[in-house]
């Protein structure tokens, strides 16, 4: 039996063939595409989705030179982003990025109709300009939404169109800002007093249920039949299924973001929670992960891009640990979220520095960051914490665990690295009942990939 987890980042997507083997997950990565946000004339930034559903569909055919039989196909991706389609299911205008600035300039009129307090007390999510919530009210504003008969986040879409099914699945639906996390189902309440139809919407379903086969055409040009499924559709949440931790212990998922949280059995929609803009992204059977957004490794991204990919990303932590500096920022700063060139609002805030420098000072800060953030979530749920567990891509970066450590004061637990596409691999290992639940899947992972230990 075949697996493939189909885990599309901000910076690039990948399939990975995956399958339980002597009681161990054996994963393959067998297609890797480039992706990234595309900047239009008039300043908007948006995902090129035809390109992004070729290298989907791509991906599956290199899968099935392979010769081997796939059974089962789940995809995840990133939050908040979404898809309106017209009474023909056609996708209507473009797909906005959520760096688009539109969300930021439509937050304010939603909070002058919803204060934001309200908003955090009904769904415990953090504020972020980029949230969906505001998002759709830009399409209310400009009347986008009028020739709307269906909302689908980026994940649910593409399955759409694998399938022709239309199902919308709980964790990415909890990123919207826009579920009650006392209900767990959408907020009405929210979408009448803000103009969004809750027709669009569809009932949430929860990760490792069936969405449907591929049709007719898709098994056409592909070449096989194959079954998809529902993981934890957020990348987030399919990271933090696969980290080896239990319920109370702190993680980290590191990559373009850095999400620092915990698991807890109920929401933290308190005022302390609001002060310190923590969220509570909705997990498995309706628990949550009680996280912070942070802006993670976006910026060494971004700066590496700038020089037109000369260097890896390993060549950039060497460089960074060659040359150490005491040069800090806020990587928090708004300024950080969407520049048009990162190295020159970086070398405002710090100085005409080398790259080396420029690298160190944001591994620095980060780690900076995560001990400020680290010591809030203890204050916020009064425990101590002892060690971090830290888990996707950025879990490779040596110098950044290292400086982790140093600055928090705990034990890292480094991996696994491709820990979102791993996530996505149990889910649909618990779908088919191949294991029977995410603790059997995190003993797999511990007894199947690398945990690296950095002391304190």
């Amino acid at each position: 039996m075949a697996y493939i987890a189909i885990d599309i980042g901000a910076s690039s997507g990948r399939h990975i063939l995956a399958d339980l083997v002597d009681g161990k997950i054996v994963t393959r990565e067998i297609y890797r595409f480039p992706n990234g946000a595309k900047r239009l004339d008039d300043g908007s930034l948006i995902w090129d989705i035809d390109n992004l559903f070729l290298q989907v569909k791509q991906g599956l055919i290199e899968a099935g030179k392979l010769g081997e039989k796939i059974d089962y196909v789940a995809i995840d991706t990133w939050g908040v982003d979404y898809a309106l389609l017209d009474e023909n299911d056609n996708i209507i205008g473009n797909l906005n990025c959520y760096r688009d600035e539109r969300g930021k300039r439509a937050s304010e009129k939603v909070h002058q109709i919803i204060p934001f307090v309200e908003l955090y007390q009904d769904t415990g999510i953090q504020f972020a300009p980029f949230n969906t919530i505001y998002q759709l009210y830009d399409d209310v504003l400009t009347k986008k939404i009028k020739k709307a008969k269906t909302m689908l986040m980026l994940p649910d879409y593409l399955n759409f169109l694998l399938t022709g099914i239309k199902k919308q699945e709980y964790t990415n639906a909890t990123t919207t800002g826009l579920v009650n996390c006392v209900t767990h189902n959408w907020d009405k309440d929210i979408l009448d007093r803000l103009g969004i139809p809750s027709d669009i919407l569809f009932p949430l379903t929860q990760p490792g249920c069936v969405v449907g086969k591929f049709k007719k055409e898709i098994i056409d040009e592909i070449g096989y039949e194959a079954t998809v499924l529902l993981p934890a559709t957020h990348d987030t949440a399919s990271a933090i299924i696969a980290a080896p931790i239990k319920i109370g212990e702190p993680y980290i998922s590191s990559g373009t973001w850095s999400l620092l949280g915990v698991e807890e059995q109920f929401c933290h929609n308190d005022p302390e929670s609001m002060k310190y803009n923590y969220s509570n992204e909705g997990d498995l059977n309706h628990t949550f992960r009680y996280q912070k957004n942070i802006v993670g490794l976006w910026m060494i991204q971004q700066v590496r891009h700038e020089l037109n990919d000369k260097y890896s990303f390993a060549e950039i932590a060497e460089m960074a640990k060659n040359n150490p500096t005491d040069k800090v920022m806020d990587v928090e700063d708004s300024c950080f979220l969407a520049p048009i060139s990162m190295i020159d609002e970086i070398k405002k805030k710090i100085g005409n520095l080398s790259l080396g420098e420029i690298a160190y000072s944001i591994y620095n800060s980060l780690a900076i960051c995560y001990q400020k953030c680290l010591k809030q979530l203890e204050e916020l749920t009064g425990d101590k914490y002892s060690t971090l567990n830290i888990v996707g891509g950025g879990s490779n970066n040596t110098l950044l665990n290292e400086l982790t450590a140093k600055r928090c004061g705990v034990t890292v637990y480094a991996g696994p690295s491709e820990a979102t596409a791993i996530g996505n691999i149990l889910m649909q290992l618990v779908a088919t009942n191949r294991i029977k639940n995410v603790e059997e899947g995190r003993e797999l992972v511990k007894r199947s990939f690398p945990i690296n230990k950095v002391n304190r």
